[in-house]
């Protein structure tokens, strides 16, 4: 058997290939400007080609369907062969990326629209593969568009080689084509699989020195913006509507299909494809129709904890990640082994019909029943112990959600409660460490981290311009951020870097032109990855410079505040180190059991003070929050101080404001608001939520805000090291 296809005939095969071209071309249509009207064979308001990928939905090129007036075209479509041409108008839904527009001529990547029709028509639709085109290797593929051919426009199609990969930090965003010329017009038109018998692209450009041009792989599609929203139905995420109803559509054609046409599945038996290397094209169809018809993963985290539950699955997820039920069925066909292919496939089936809801639709019930009658019948074709091994797994997994369909019920963050806790959920983390040599420069590393504590990285670059930083990390955080995200939570940004690097301004960057800044969207916090350092060194010359260094230059003499306010004898040696990292860790743990005060430290009645040394610091309750209302940190060295000082002092929640943007602001407002939003009886876990409210009411214009301008949040967990640096904690 070949990798994902079985041998036919080949005079079988070359009428599954005819079979193929004319599936293609049915669904291909061409995009126009509104103005079209009844000019339809019109070159001049032809802007490029496009396919229909779900019923009332056509996928293109972002710079094809923007390329005309506003958001409205009109979609010109042959409803089947020889019935002439007709006309529908469409509205240009998503466009990716968000915000873009034509830079030197060309569409920034992955450069695709989502046009939905105004009205229902009758139409055939392509079958997307679920598989990443980064999957694909080498050889060839097929094409198809439209174009204008001595003055009159013509569908065309053809071959193109594949001859490598063009793209970003997001893994082959671009298949490189070649050997053969692709005239204007064909950009925003399909590209297939000629062996497996399934679209895997959308022509991008053409080559301006060499024949042949670029295609966006279809998995660019996950990258579209997740809900910030609860999710109540289906039609409130646009990529679940769409590969829902592409899904659902092959799956209606196939069991109730014209004797007079082929479908997508028959070409593909014809073919000889064995998605998976053990399921028939029709069993495929049957099995994503059932997933479709179930409410979709509750997060794209959640989709991932399925894929790594899985037993006999061991493979890093393509990236994008996997957001729908589809996807995760595809990263499964690269890495089954043959003898286990077609359990991994069911094992993944039952753990869908068994996960947590989104919410729950009336048909949800007979979706999942529907699901598991296929699952039981397929499984016949293995063994007893497998058999009984779905059956137990399903029992078990009914059983922990209650028999009822479960679903995902939001917190009181779906409204933007800003006292949701920030734990429970996975968080996304960048690791910035500036190069001492190059302290213009920096490396980074972003980190997906879950609720367990354990981090998976996701990329990382060396000796990037600390300037440029929001520019270089902008692709890996809406990566990680779709890895975490759940609908109407957004997952906590953590941002690590050494104590003279806090008053980065994170909260400001936009990852996009058009996108919100991330403190708005999301809670951004600070961490200070030299704390340990801080605590080894410098408080050794602060106790040199107090004269507290006892017989042969030892720190002694110190008596440190537990956490229930006694006294308790410092260790001395050695173990002073384990003596700060424990009162750090009490204070986390009062902090988020108790009532928290803030206490205003470097600014009394509008005049600067110096921070408290070390020593009194520690003699601070542990419900207290410091605050700084005097930060500049733009080269002013006393402001690093001071920052040291709290994190030597064992605090790992403290806010400041960044003065730089408002120097001559007045303190009295900034003190009062601290005051009332940090004291609270619930604890700390309020404040990466409550900073993240008060920074969206400060962009909305709220005046009673303003005060909050520049704010910033320390919020290090020592209960949670960062990746790598090998401490060994107690657990929280």
């Amino acid at each position: 058997m070949t990798h994902g296809r079985a041998p036919g005939a080949p005079g079988a095969h070359d009428a599954a290939r005819r079979a193929l071209r004319g599936l293609v071309m049915a669904a291909t249509v061409r995009i126009h400007r509104p103005d079209a009207g009844y000019a339809l064979d019109e070159p001049g308001t032809f802007l490029g080609s496009g396919y229909f990928v779900a019923p009332s939905w056509v996928l293109t090129c972002a710079h094809v369907a923007c390329g005309g007036e506003g958001d409205e075209v009109v979609v010109v479509y042959e409803p089947a062969p020889g019935r002439g041409m007709s006309a529908v108008s469409g509205h240009v839904a998503a466009a990716l990326p968000e915000g873009a527009g034509s830079v030197s001529g060309n569409w920034p990547v992955p450069d695709l629209a989502l046009v939905r029709l105004s009205e229902p028509v009758d139409h055939e639709c392509v079958y997307l593969s679920e598989r990443p085109a980064a999957y694909f290797g080498e050889g060839k593929v097929l094409y198809a568009g439209w174009t204008v051919v001595d003055g009159r426009l013509s569908m065309l199609d053809g071959t193109l080689t594949v001859q490598g990969t063009l793209g970003g930090w997001t893994t082959d965003v671009q298949m490189r084509l070649g050997d053969n010329d692709l005239p204007d017009g064909v950009s925003g038109g399909p590209v297939i699989d000629p062996e497996r018998g399934e679209v895997i692209g959308v022509l991008k450009s053409r080559s301006q020195h060499a024949r042949g041009g670029t295609s966006t792989g279809l998995e660019q599609l996950r990258t579209l913006p997740v809900p910030s929203g609860e999710l109540k139905t289906e039609a409130d995420d646009l990529y679940q509507a769409v590969v829902h109803a592409h899904d659902r559509y092959h799956r209606d054609r196939q069991r109730h299909p014209d004797a007079r046409r082929h479908t997508w599945a028959d070409v593909q038996s014809q073919l000889g494809a064995r998605p998976g290397q053990t399921l028939s094209p029709d069993e495929r169809v049957q099995l994503l129709g059932r997933l479709a018809d179930l409410p979709p993963p509750a997060s794209t985290r959640s989709l991932l904890d399925v894929l790594d539950s899985l037993q006999d699955f061991e493979a890093p997820a393509p990236l994008p990640a996997p957001r729908g039920w589809r996807d995760g069925l595809g990263a499964l066909y690269e890495y089954a082994r043959d003898d286990g292919a077609l359990y991994l496939v069911l094992d993944y089936a039952v753990h869908a019909m068994t996960a947590d809801r989104p919410f729950l639709a009336s048909s949800t019930q007979a979706a999942e029943d529907a699901l598991w009658a296929g699952v039981r019948q397929a499984a016949q074709r293995l063994g007893p112990g497998r058999r009984t091994a779905l059956v137990e797994r399903r029992k078990a997994r009914m059983e922990a959600r209650g028999h009822a369909p479960a679903v995902a019920r939001p917190t009181a963050a779906s409204a933007g409660d800003p006292g949701r806790a920030a734990t429970g959920q996975s968080s996304v983390l960048v690791e910035i460490v500036r190069r001492g040599w190059e302290p213009d420069r920096c490396d980074w590393s972003v980190f997906v981290v879950r609720s367990d504590g354990e981090a998976k990285r996701l990329d990382e670059v060396q000796r990037v311009p600390l300037a440029d930083l929001a520019t270089h990390l902008s692709a890996p955080l809406k990566e990680a951020f779709r890895q975490c995200d759940t609908p109407g939570r957004p997952a906590v940004l953590q941002v690590a870097t050494e104590h003279s690097l806090l008053a980065l301004d994170v909260d400001e960057w936009r990852l996009g032109p058009e996108e919100e800044r991330l403190g708005t969207q999301r809670p951004v916090v600070l961490r200070c990855s030299d704390r340990d350092q801080l605590t080894e060194y410098a408080e050794y010359a602060e106790y040199a410079d107090h004269g507290d260094l006892g017989e042969n230059g030892r720190i002694g003499g110190r008596r440190g505040t537990g956490a229930g306010g006694e006294q308790s004898a410092a260790a001395s040696d050695g173990d002073h180190r384990l003596d700060i990292d424990e009162e750090r860790r009490a204070r986390w743990r009062w902090l988020h059991a108790h009532p928290v005060t803030a206490a205003v430290l470097d600014c009394d009645d509008g005049l600067r003070k110096p921070v408290p040394p070390v020593e009194e610091l520690r003699g601070l309750s542990h419900g207290t929050v410091p605050v700084l209302c005097r930060f500049d940190g733009h080269g002013r060295e006393a402001d690093t101080e001071a920052l040291a000082r709290l994190v030597r002092g064992g605090f790992g929640v403290a806010l400041w404001r960044r003065r730089h943007v408002l120097p001559e602001a007045v303190c009295g407002e900034f003190h009062r608001g601290t005051l009332d939003q940090i004291a609270s009886p619930t604890g700390a876990h309020r404040l990466p939520e409550a900073v993240r409210d008060l920074r969206f009411r400060l962009r909305s214009g709220r005046p009673e805000t303003f005060w909050a301008h520049g704010i910033a949040l320390l919020y290090d967990d020592p209960h949670q090291p960062l990746p790598g640096a090998g401490d060994l904690l107690e657990a929280p």
